[in-house]
C-alpha cells in the first residue's frame, strides 16, 4: 500500500467505532495457540480432497447438533460489567467486530445475501480490491460471507424438519442408505429436503430430472465444455499492478457468469449448432480457483448428426490455415496444443513425477 493510502486507512480507523473495540483486545491475557491438523481419507474421491494447487483462501466450517463442542458461530463481546453479550451471523455490527472494520454497517439486522450485504461486499471491493496486499482478505470476507449465507439457509431448514415424513425425520432410511452401522447415531440427523441447493436430495433430484430429459430426448449430441480464462481483457483491465487473477474471485465471477450467458445465447437463441430439442448444465470450480461449465445438449431431429461429415460442420480438429483465418489459428496455439514435451521440454507439466 501507498504511503497516501495507508493515512486514509488509518484516519478512517481512527474515527471507526470498531477500532476501538480491537483496540482494548490489548488488556486480554494472551490467547491460547491452536494447531489444526488436516489427516486425509484413503476411501474418498483425492480428485475431490486433496490439496490445493493455488493459493486460495478456504474455510473449515464445524456446524453440528451431535458434538455440542461446537457451539455457534457468534461473537462474544465481554461488556465493562463482566456480563456478555452474544453477536449473531446476520447483526449488522457482525462484520466490524469479526475483523473487517472497513465495513461500516449499523446495528440493524443485515440478512446474507441481502442488498445491503451486497453493498457492504462492494464496499470491501473498492477498498481492498486495488491492492494486491489485501486481495487477500477480500478473498476471506468473501468467504466468511459465504459460510454466513449457508448458516441461514441452514438455520431455516432446522425448525421445519416436523413437517418432513416421519420416516426421513427419524434418520433410519438415510442410515440404512448410507451403510450407518452405529445405533445412537440413528434418529439423530437433520434432513435436507429437495430444496436446499447442494444438498443430497436436490442433487438427486437434478440428476433425475436430466436422466428424464435423456429418457425423453434421446441421448446428448454435443458435450461442450467452457472454462473461465484469467487472462480475458475483461479480468486483466480491472487487476492492479502486480494483481493476480485468483485474488479477485468477485471480478472472476462476473465476468465467467457473463461469458456463459453470452455463449447460451448463441447455442439456445440463434442456433449456432442448430435447434436444441433440452439440455442441462453444471457449473463447477474445484479448487483451481476459475469456473467452468459442462452442457449437455440434445439437438432436434431434423439437427442430429450422424455421419462424419455433419460431425466436421462443428468439430475441427485441425490446426487452421494461418493465412485464411488467423486469429482462429492464434487461439488454438494458444490454448489447444500441448507440449513441447520430452526431451525437447523435460520442465513441462506433463513431465512432473515422472508421468509419461
Amino acid at each position: 500500500m501507498s504511503k497516501l493510502q495507508t493515512e486514509k486507512c488509518v484516519d478512517y480507523l481512527k474515527h471507526n467505532p470498531y477500532a476501538f473495540f480491537f483496540r482494548s483486545l490489548r488488556d486480554v491475557p494472551d490467547f491460547h495457540d491452536y494447531k489444526i491438523v488436516l489427516k486425509t481419507i484413503s476411501t474418498q474421491d483425492q480428485r475431490v480432497y486433496n490439496k490445493p494447487h493455488v493459493s486460495q483462501v478456504a474455510v473449515i466450517w464445524v456446524e453440528s447438533q451431535e458434538n455440542e463442542e461446537y457451539g455457534p458461530r457468534d461473537i462474544e463481546v465481554q461488556m465493562h460489567s463482566d456480563q456478555s453479550k452474544s453477536i449473531k451471523y446476520f447483526y449488522g455490527c457482525y462484520d466490524p467486530l469479526h475483523g473487517y472494520s472497513i465495513v461500516s454497517t449499523s446495528a440493524k439486522l443485515i440478512a446474507p445475501g441481502s442488498i445491503a450485504n451486497a453493498e457492504s461486499l462492494l464496499q470491501m471491493e473498492k477498498v481492498l480490491g486495488k491492492n494486491a496486499e489485501s486481495s487477500r482478505l477480500l478473498q476471506q470476507y468473501i468467504v466468511d460471507n459465504f459460510v454466513k449465507l449457508e448458516t441461514q439457509r441452514l438455520d431455516f431448514h432446522r425448525p421445519q424438519q416436523e413437517e418432513i415424513r416421519q420416516e426421513f425425520h427419524q434418520g433410519i432410511v438415510d442410515a440404512m442408505a448410507s451403510g450407518e452401522t452405529e445405533g445412537s447415531a440413528v434418529g439423530k440427523r437433520i434432513v435436507l429436503p429437495a430444496n436446499f441447493i447442494g444438498g443430497p436430495r436436490n442433487m438427486r433430484q437434478k440428476y433425475v430430472d436430466a436422466m428424464a430429459l435423456v429418457q425423453k430426448f434421446g441421448k446428448p449430441d454435443i458435450f461442450l465444455t467452457v472454462t473461465c480464462n484469467p487472462n480475458w481483457p475483461e479480468i486483466k483491465q480491472n487487476l492492479s499492478v502486480h494483481e493476480e487473477a485468483q485474488n479477485r474471485t468477485d471480478w472472476i465471477v462476473r465476468v465467467f457468469h457473463a461469458k456463459l450467458e453470452q455463449l447460451k445465447h448463441e447455442v439456445f437463441k440463434n442456433h449456432i449448432f442448430g435447434d436444441v430439442a433440452a439440455s442441462t448444465y453444471v457449473i463447477e470450480f474445484q479448487k483451481r480457483g476459475l469456473p467452468h461449465a459442462h452442457f449437455l445438449i440434445i439437438l432436434k431431429p431434423n439437427f442430429k448428426m450422424y455421419t462424419t461429415e455433419e460431425y466436421d460442420r462443428i468439430v475441427y480438429a485441425e490446426i487452421p490455415d494461418k493465412s485464411v483465418n488467423p486469429h482462429l489459428y492464434r487461439m488454438v496455439v494458444k490454448h489447444m496444443l500441448h507440449g513441447p514435451c520430452g526431451l525437447l521440454n523435460p520442465s513441462n507439466v506433463c513431465m512432473k513425477k515422472s508421468c509419461l
